[in-house]
Parts: structure tokens; C-alpha cells; sequence
């Protein structure tokens, strides 16, 4: 059976990774090992920006991957962007076997508020499943209660379930039959 491997880099929240494995089995099907690899990530790094480059990580980390029919989920606490936009809480190869997620702008305090570890696994689970649902094809969905609905802020990760709606299951559903 395929897997969701989720690979942890430079994570120091890794206890709420047993929990993502767990989502990821639920909604995608796939078991979700957490696995450890070396990746040196600081060719990323943009100092005029002072955050790293998600696309630049996904190529670098398709390198280290070997082909096949597996999906990679990379997990990591840096600050990410992509060239059009200030900040992305994610990127993913569209029907792809990479995505990463990263956990920086998740936290509360990063906003200025409380620390809740709570709703911090929260948003991870919804923007992890998000990003692969991408790497299964599924585009943006305009049912904002569903996963594959876009978000600019983490205010609508915060609004979005953690589930696909009908139509994005069904489509999860036909691109891991025909695979």
C-alpha cells in the first residue's frame, strides 16, 4: 500500500506529529509513517526576505527522494515564501509526490497571543491534508468549510474543516484509484 511519508526538518514541535500521521491516515487512507532524513535547507534561505524558498526546498528535496508512488509530506518551522507572495503556509506539486507544510505561522504567537498547542496541531492537520490533497490533483475548492478551500490567513484556516467536501473526495477518491 502507498504511505504518506512525513518528513520532519527542522521541527521542534515533532509531539504533535504522531497526532498528523493520524489525521492523514483518516482522511487521505494512506498509512503516514514519520520518518527522519538529513536536509540541509539553508541553500533556501533569502536574506533580503529572511525566510526560505518552498519551491526551492521541494526541488531540493525531490533529489533525495526515490520515484514511485508514495507521497512525501515535509514538515518544518521556517518562515516560507514563494517569490509572488509575502508568505505561504505551504506548497505542494500539483498531482506530485511532495508537498511541505510549515508550522512557523501557525503558532499564535507569532500574532502576538497566547501559546495554544492545540490549535496549533489544528492548523497543521487542515493546511497538511490541503497541501496533499494538491499533490492528488485537487485544486482550490469554493466550499470554504472544505480542506482544499484557499488560505491567505491563518483566520481562514481557522474557519476551513479539516475534511474534503463530496466533490473533493470523490475526486481524491478517482486520482488514488487510477493512480
Amino acid at each position: 500500500m502507498p504511505s504518506v511519508h512525513i518528513l520532519p526538518i527542522h521541527v521542534s514541535a515533532s509531539t504533535l506529529l504522531p497526532a498528523l500521521s493520524d489525521v492523514i491516515v483518516k482522511q487521505i487512507g494512506w498509512e503516514a509513517p514519520i520518518e527522519t532524513i538529513e536536509f540541509p535547507f539553508s541553500y533556501a534561505f533569502d536574506p533580503n526576505r529572511k525566510q526560505y524558498n518552498s519551491s526551492q526546498l521541494l526541488l531540493g528535496l525531490k533529489n533525495l527522494l526515490s520515484p514511485g508512488a508514495d507521497k512525501y509530506l515535509a514538515v518544518i518551522d521556517l518562515d516560507l515564501f514563494i517569490p509572488i507572495l509575502t508568505f505561504v503556509f505551504g506548497e505542494a506539486q500539483l498531482d506530485g509526490p511532495l508537498a511541505i507544510v510549515s508550522t512557523f505561522r501557525l503558532h499564535p504567537e507569532f500574532y502576538g497571543l497566547p501559546k495554544n498547542d492545540s490549535l496549533v496541531l489544528q492548523r497543521l492537520e487542515k493546511e497538511s491534508i490541503h497541501e496533499l490533497g494538491h499533490t492528488f490533483s485537487l485544486r482550490h475548492c469554493p466550499d470554504y468549510q472544505c480542506v482544499m478551500t484557499a488560505s491567505t490567513d491563518v483566520e481562514e484556516i481557522d474557519l476551513k474543516g479539516v475534511e474534503f467536501c463530496p466533490d473533493c473526495r470523490a475526486a481524491l477518491t478517482k486520482c488514488k484509484r487510477e493512480g
